[in-house]
């Protein structure tokens, strides 16, 4: 089943973000490496902000990370055309905006993880960074990049 398959299987839609309109662009490709910008926790009505360990839970941080990497795969798509173009997913950043005291950053960037592992199966192994952060902008909850081996 194609990667575009299944996410309507889980009901997503993943529609390419809109290139060309700011001072940035959701994602550049390189070659055969495409750069996500950071994707923020909200999409549509699904909007986490605040500290987690604070305002959200682990499990509504989790929630927010897999927006975010939705919203990943939607800035790959903008420069590829098609998600089923995506050989392997390379690396995640995470970046938590985490309360004083929080430490299970790895927890919440489970969120993106599980996601792209459960789509891509073996392709969707990647390498990784999870840390929390003081602030992230608008005070979204996750921040997330991505990097995506693609074929021409």
């Amino acid at each position: 089943m194609s990667i575009e398959a299944k996410l309507k299987a889980l009901g997503y839609d993943i529609q390419a973000a809109p290139v060309g309109q700011g001072k940035i662009e959701p994602a550049v490709r390189v070659g055969n490496l495409v750069f996500t910008s950071g994707q923020v926790s909200a999409r549509g009505e699904a909007v986490y902000k605040g500290k987690v360990g604070s305002d959200l839970s682990v499990e509504e941080g989790y929630q927010a990370a897999r927006v975010c990497a939705l919203n990943c795969l939607a800035a790959v798509k903008a420069v590829t055309g098609d998600l089923d173009k995506v050989v392997r997913v390379v690396k995640l950043l995470g970046m938590v905006n985490a309360a004083d005291g929080f430490t299970d950053t790895p927890g919440v960037i489970h969120g993106a993880t599980d996601f792209i592992n459960d789509l891509f199966g073996p392709a969707g192994r990647h390498a990784r960074s999870a840390v929390g952060v003081y602030q992230l902008p608008a005070n979204y909850a996750v921040e997330i990049e991505m990097i995506a081996e693609v074929k021409e």
